[in-house]
């Protein structure tokens, strides 16, 4: 059994959708071991304790050196035997280290089709703006490995939704939770897991 880390910094949406698909049966070849936040007051980690998932909070300290929070962060996935990584609304930039350690382990979600609305500053509602003040008629979700670049690693998976004239930033971004993020991440998990169990 594969065992993942949820890394999570606000109220924990996809992690929801996970923990609901495990419930489901969806995710057989993993197992939620670690709900990690980046800030104690994420109403994620309220999630995680309903579920009975551990959970634990790792800031990065104000100046901080980036490797070295790297390397708390590696001792904490270490000591729960974490296998998989996946972000959900992890608002903290991974460091090299970490991400080297996990080559091809972490995952992500992005609420756009990449290579579109993606890269540095593209996060949350901004996506959503950005889509909508180009007039484009499709948007989506994408999954995809994280590597050193800013939502640059392989993808996973995708799924497109389709824009509505009378949208709202807010609105779309619900639509692209409900329809593709929250369908797509979890089916993300169990098809990497499982490759994991395998290899």
């Amino acid at each position: 059994m594969v065992r993942v880390a949820v890394l999570v910094s606000g109220g924990g949406t996809n992690l929801q959708a996970i923990i609901d698909a495990k419930a489901a049966g969806k995710i057989p070849s993993a197992e939620l071991a670690l709900v990690l936040a980046s800030n104690e007051k994420a109403y994620a980690l309220t999630r995680a304790a309903n579920a009975g998932i551990p959970s634990t909070v790792l800031r990065k300290a104000k100046g901080e050196d980036v490797s070295l929070y790297g390397e708390r962060l590696l001792a904490v996935l270490r000591e729960h035997q974490i296998d998989l990584v996946v972000l959900a609304g992890f608002l903290t930039i991974l460091p090299e280290n970490v991400i080297r350690a996990y080559d091809h382990r972490i995952l992500n979600v992005h609420p756009s089709l990449i290579p579109s609305f993606c890269g540095d500053g593209f996060y949350g509602l901004r996506v959503h703006e950005a889509a909508l003040a180009k007039g484009v008629k499709v948007t989506g979700a994408t999954i995809h490995f994280v590597n050193e670049i800013t939502d640059g690693g392989d993808i996973i998976a995708q799924k497109a939704v389709e824009v509505l004239p009378d949208d709202t930033p807010e609105t779309l971004q619900k639509r692209v939770m409900v329809e593709a993020e929250w369908v797509l991440l979890p089916q993300a998990v169990e098809t990497v897991a499982k490759s994991l169990s395998v290899s």
